[in-house]
């Protein structure tokens, strides 16, 4: 079976580890803050914070912004089900709006129209790596509104010269074993906000006021931190760090051979009538934590997935549209019809394999079986 996705590691990942092991620092500590260290520096800002999972970075950075109870955020509905999620931990409203269909990233003008005077922030979420077009919805909403991005799937990406986790007020990443780096679970909050990050840093740790490793590498071990945040336990590992630290170092490698094999897919595919190939940015960098392609919607998706699946190849929907999820159609009252382009993208999109472990001849597989389907 050629799986959709498959995490890319190997001896130096174990090698990375050792140490961590051998000194028994084992939570966060000096691996994390160098894979912190070692991530801002690559996507150009000033602060980064490592937690257990994108959700928590999501959760974290709109808690330390001080959104709750009685704020609206606007969140695309074709994103993975975390986004409004993090929304919904703040005791804040999620606002579900459209996506533009083309991109499958947030729709700005659907976006502004939303707005209200609850609306506090909107999440861009830059889509199987992406950049959704942040400075278009900054200009298409009030000044006092803030900007987040979920970029999940963007480690690595750029909009023009501009990185992702640097373009709004503050950014969360993902290290799942489906992105293009991982540390297993895991997960980066990003920002140039100073304050933010500073409360964010307290957040992180159940609101302490001071860090594990003030603490242990002090010469008052008596000293015991105050509390004056309701804070989390949201601390990455330095297992994790350490995998995190060489993960990294090969993201450029990981980004360059996945371009180089969706230009495969292009050429391939790219003529097949009922099959729409993904977009691609005018400048900057897309990361490619997926190849997302659009099925005609007078063709039978999910039969030529079954197809597929019989011959040995694994695909997924590209995600899923929140709005017509149970949950989120019984909370916020929505119909299925209500987000269109949304509702569409659901139905209508298919991932294709796309990871750092797939050889020439497992692509050459999937081209000639969507090429032999008759529809």
């Amino acid at each position: 079976m050629i799986q959709i996705s498959t995490p890319s590691l190997g001896d130096e990942e174990w090698e990375a580890i050792r140490e961590p092991l051998i000194s028994g620092w084992l939570t966060q500590g000096p691996k994390v803050a160098a894979f912190e260290r070692a991530f801002a520096s690559y996507h150009h800002v000033s602060h980064a914070l490592a937690t257990t999972s994108c959700t928590t970075a999501l959760h974290l950075m709109l808690a330390a912004a001080g959104i709750g109870p009685g704020d609206e955020v606007i969140v695309p509905s074709f994103t993975w089900v975390s986004t409004a999620n993090s929304v919904l931990y703040t005791g804040a409203t999620p606002v579900l709006c459209d996506v533009d269909p083309m991109t499958y990233n947030i729709d700005p003008d659907d976006a502004a129209a939303r707005v209200t005077d609850r609306t506090r922030a909107v999440i861009a979420v830059h889509l199987f790596g992406l950049c959704a077009d942040v400075p278009r919805l900054q200009a298409a909403l009030p000044e006092r509104i803030d900007v987040f991005e979920d970029a999940a799937c963007a480690a690595g990406a750029r909009l023009g010269e501009a990185w992702a986790g640097s373009l709004g007020r503050a950014a969360a990443f993902s290290f799942h074993p489906r992105k293009s780096m991982t540390t297993g679970e895991g997960g980066m909050l990003t920002t140039t906000d100073s304050g933010l990050a500073e409360v964010a840093g307290k957040l992180r740790n159940h609101g302490a006021e001071i860090s594990e490793e003030q603490r242990h590498a002090g010469s008052q071990p008596y000293l015991l931190p105050d509390f004056n945040l309701l804070g989390f336990n949201y601390r990455m590992t330095d297992l994790q760090g350490a995998v995190g630290l060489v993960q990294l170092g090969k993201l450029d490698r990981f980004i360059a051979e996945r371009q180089e094999w969706t230009a495969y897919y292009r050429e391939g595919l790219g003529d097949i009538p009922w099959l729409v190939m993904p977009p691609q940015p005018e400048s900057g960098r897309h990361a490619w934590q997926a190849f997302v392609t659009r099925v005609d919607p007078e063709v039978d998706r999910n039969g030529i997935m079954a197809s597929l699946f019989e011959q040995g190849i694994s695909t997924r929907p590209g995600t899923h549209a929140i709005h017509t999820l149970g949950y989120y159609s019984d909370h916020l009252g929505l119909s299925a019809d209500e987000l269109p382009a949304s509702r569409d993208c659901q139905s209508q999109t298919m991932a294709l394999p796309l990871h750092n472990n797939m050889t020439e001849a497992d692509y050459a597989k999937v081209v000639s079986a969507l090429r032999s389907i008759r529809v």
